[in-house]
């Protein structure tokens, strides 16, 4: 039987992430009942809203019956967040119908087979730097959703490798989020933050660029450790066996055996033209206003063109073509529910009145504190409240009005608290079932949620001892300028 195009969402990982994510539904459902409503006053600073950290106040709950858990993946959809749902789905699909067109025609292959080639008796060079690459982008512009829509390509390039699918996702997503959170310039996180703390924009660099060098070489030498023990032992991969469909595709796949093809060659200089046009969206997205707002669907739509054309230059047939875009849809379709899932665990949180009673609660312990275990507090307040709220710039705009004011109250700088906050929202984004994110790279693999948490577990360890000692210098040295 012929293996379908495109990334086709396993059965297994789909229930396991359908069953955790029904029950975090219902967790949260009941927290609306055993929590009491409060809210804080919402105050406009700048044009933007924010909270008034004296403000919180207890009300009644609002009616919000049991039967309303159900529906909220649907209801979500007309809820303030509900437009940007609807549009990671529709990138999602773009993308991936176009890397399905590709994977159907052998464009996709004829391009693994051309970096294989490239980089022969050099694969750990090349996951070095492209996981630097990656790295570098959720770092400076904060990249994060959009290289969703490479995951499929560095999972082929990995199995064409000889590794496996989550070396494909370290070398891609991985590497991002490490980025993303050792922010050098992440506008999203660090650039909202700052903003909110009256630092100067970016201030505080030259330590974000040694902590991210420190996370670059510990995540590095993680990867590259996986990766060797996979060389020697095949049988060492911890989804070896389920995932020998997607590794039979591109089994020795190597330099020798994949020949250049003048059609392929002019398909992947067609692609590769509207990927720099891709690339220059990201880059200039967090810069432009005219384009910051649409940047993901220009990104969606510049892949689904970009694909297509490829597909019929490379000379399959338009036949294969739409063969390969309808496989590729139906094989993401199961991603929909998950997303809408996801997304309705806050909405429930919300609509039950208990978000604000919850961020209170959590950020009341700090006036018992002293500076370092209060740097850590904060850390641990955004490790918790990023399980109910993925948005890195929402839960700065939630959580900073609160707990800047406490800082320095204690004697933390602001700078240190922004980077105490910057860790927590950032290296959890990967850890949680609640990141749609995660979710989506997941299903695009045979890899199931708890096998994800087993890998990264001893990195999450490493990168948690290594940002508490950076915290601990911060405190230290009066982290600055204020």
């Amino acid at each position: 039987m012929e293996q379908k195009a495109g990334a086709q969402i396993g059965k297994r990982a789909f229930i396991q992430s359908l069953v955790i994510l029904f029950v975090l539904m219902m967790v949260a459902g009941i927290l609306t009942l055993v929590i009491p409503a409060g809210t804080y006053t919402r105050i406009e600073v700048d044009g933007r809203e924010t909270i008034d950290p004296a403000s919180f106040q207890l009300i009644q709950h609002p009616d919000y019956p049991i039967w309303r858990w159900l529906i909220a993946p649907f209801e979500v959809l007309g809820s303030s967040s509900g437009l940007t749902v609807i549009v990671i789905i529709i990138v999602l699909f773009f993308a991936g119908g176009a890397f399905a067109v590709m994977d159907k025609t052998g464009t996709l292959r004829a391009f693994i087979g051309s970096i294989v080639r490239r980089f022969s008796g050099r694969k750990y060079t090349l996951l070095w730097m492209v996981s630097l690459a990656f790295m570098f982008l959720g770092a400076t512009l904060g990249t994060f959703e959009e290289v969703v829509l490479l995951v499929p390509v560095m999972i082929a390039l990995s199995y064409s490798l000889g590794w496996d699918a989550l070396v494909g996702l370290g070398m891609s997503i991985l590497a991002t989020n490490m980025g993303f959170s050792a922010a050098i310039s992440n506008p999203y996180t660090l650039g909202v933050s700052q903003q909110l703390a009256g630092l100067p924009l970016f201030s505080g660099a030259w330590l974000r660029i040694i902590i991210f060098i420190v996370i670059y070489i510990i995540f590095g030498l993680f990867l590259s450790a996986y990766a060797r023990r996979i060389d020697k032992n095949p049988k060492d991969s911890l989804v070896h066996g389920e995932d020998n469909a997607e590794r039979e595709k591109y089994k020795g796949k190597d330099a020798s055996l994949i020949a250049e093809d003048p059609k392929q060659n002019r398909a992947m200089s067609f692609f590769g033209f509207f990927l720099l046009f891709i690339f220059a969206v990201m880059l200039a997205g967090p810069f432009v206003p005219a384009i910051s707002d649409y940047s993901l669907p220009i990104v969606g739509i510049l892949f689904l063109i970009g694909g297509l054309g490829a597909g019929f230059i490379s000379g399959a047939g338009g036949k294969k073509v739409w063969q390969g875009l309808v496989e590729g849809w139906g094989g993401l379709a199961p991603s929909v529910p998950l997303i809408l899932m996801a997304a309705s665990i806050r909405f429930i949180i919300d609509s039950g009145g208990v978000t604000d009673t919850i961020l209170h609660a959590a950020a009341d312990p700090f006036q018992q504190l002293g500076a370092f275990p209060a740097a850590l507090v904060i850390y641990a307040l955004a490790l918790g409240i990023e399980f109910f709220i993925a948005s890195g710039s929402a839960k700065a705009f939630l959580m900073m009005p609160i707990v800047l004011p406490l800082a320095d109250l204690i004697g933390v700088t602001r700078q240190t608290a922004v980077l105490a906050y910057i860790f927590g929202d950032g290296f959890s984004n990967l850890a949680y079932p609640t990141n749609p994110v995660l979710l989506i790279s997941l299903g695009l693999t045979v890899v199931s949620y708890p096998k994800w948490l087993r890998w990264t577990a001893k990195l999450w360890l490493w990168v948690i001892l290594a940002t508490i000692a950076f915290l601990g210098i911060a405190v230290a040295i009066g982290f600055g300028p204020f």
